[in-house]
């Protein structure tokens, strides 16, 4: 599966990662609501390294395509089946790479987007091997709607992040509010993992996450980028 997407610098770019490395409980506000979301491992302590959790491939979509909230999951008869939006700042790897100090690291991102990280939590508070089917499902993963350069973003750790449901924000913060910053996050990744090239590191939610239904439109925006739109729909 590949999605295009318009690139700052001209042209466009082919999002097909080999992984996709997502980090949670990195804006203290979320960490606060963690009674609301309520799922295994979600607590209000402040993380001491950060947290990672992986989404695979076939979560992506682009911009204006639908959000499938799955059939299957009428059939565990879960009292409040909730799915949720998570506004969040992606960061595309440039090269391969490997133990990269957080001195480095910025020279090593093509560019940002906004991703949505659509979230499962009854999997996620039931599944006995924790976050990953409910972070993973078909379309979980909106990204876009371009990507911009490092050097044409500006101070990527002072951009507004806001999420909006039918037309309603849902979701208001900025990357300054990030407890680890976007070089130590991913010299803390590629410490872990060699990174590739197309890669993405998806950098965490601000508060106010919350449930999606069908036909409900959310939209991701983030400052300097754009706004990511689509649309809820129930699987029949």
């Amino acid at each position: 599966m590949s999605i295009y997407l318009p690139y700052s610098k001209g042209g466009e770019v082919e999002i097909r990662p080999s992984k996709i490395i997502a980090l949670g409980l990195n804006y203290l506000e979320h960490i606060k609501e963690s009674g609301s979301v309520n799922v295994q491992n979600f607590t209000n302590e402040i993380p001491k390294e950060p947290v990672l959790f992986p989404k695979t491939p076939n979560v992506l979509i682009g911009p204006e395509e639908e959000i499938i909230l799955p059939k299957f999951l009428q059939e565990y008869d879960f009292d409040n089946c909730r799915t949720d939006h998570e506004a969040e700042l992606a960061l595309i790897i440039k090269d391969r790479i490997k133990n990269i100090s957080p001195e480095n690291a910025l020279r090593h991102i093509l560019g940002y987007t906004c991703f949505n990280d659509v979230s499962q939590r009854n999997l996620q508070r039931s599944d006995k091997s924790g976050w990953f089917r409910g972070k993973s499902l078909d379309t979980f993963g909106p990204i876009g709607p371009r990507i911009i350069a490092t050097d044409d973003i500006g101070d990527v750790q002072k951009l507004d992040i806001c999420c909006r449901l039918n037309g309603t924000i849902v979701q208001q913060g900025n990357t300054a509010e990030m407890i680890f910053k976007i070089p130590e996050i991913v010299s803390f990744v590629s410490r872990n993992f060699t990174l590739e090239t197309g890669d993405i590191i998806i950098t965490g939610t601000p508060s106010g996450v919350g449930p999606l239904q069908n036909g409900d439109v959310v939209e991701v925006e983030i400052e300097n980028i754009g706004i990511l739109r689509n649309r809820v729909r129930q699987e029949e």
